[in-house]
């Protein structure tokens, strides 16, 4: 079974910069799995804002963070990064990493069955 655990959340001001980590375990041999960050902003409904395929390349980015947020993989940790640069106050609220077992990276939240903790990001103005 596969389990995550994030940290790296905290309080910046805007135009600063955090790091998110997402520890992973329990990942099956015979699948293919892909890790997505999502954001959930206070009232609002979970997106997807970035997702990476798990010992793999590719990649895909929502429109809202290209350009600012990075997200990338240290295999030997088994950990996936965001690094979210240039923080905007809309990019406030709790940042979860979320597995799936599948064929593409997806930015929609509902295909991941896996999901961490959540971590707080609060930027402010």
């Amino acid at each position: 079974q596969v389990h995550l655990v994030e940290s790296g959340g905290g309080s910046v001001q805007a135009g600063g910069s955090l790091r998110l980590s997402c520890v992973g375990s329990g990942y099956t041999d015979d699948d293919i799995w892909y890790v997505a960050w999502i954001h959930q902003a206070p009232g609002k409904e979970r997106e997807a804002v970035a997702c990476i395929r798990v010992r793999g390349y590719e990649i895909d980015y929502d429109d809202a963070v290209k350009g600012r947020f990075t997200i990338s993989q240290d295999n030997a940790k088994s950990t996936v990064y965001l690094i979210m640069s240039s923080l905007k106050p809309e990019d406030t609220g709790t940042y979860y990493c979320a597995a799936r077992a599948g064929l593409y990276c997806s930015l929609n939240p509902t295909k991941y069955r896996t999901w961490g903790q959540g971590t707080q990001v609060t930027v402010s103005a």
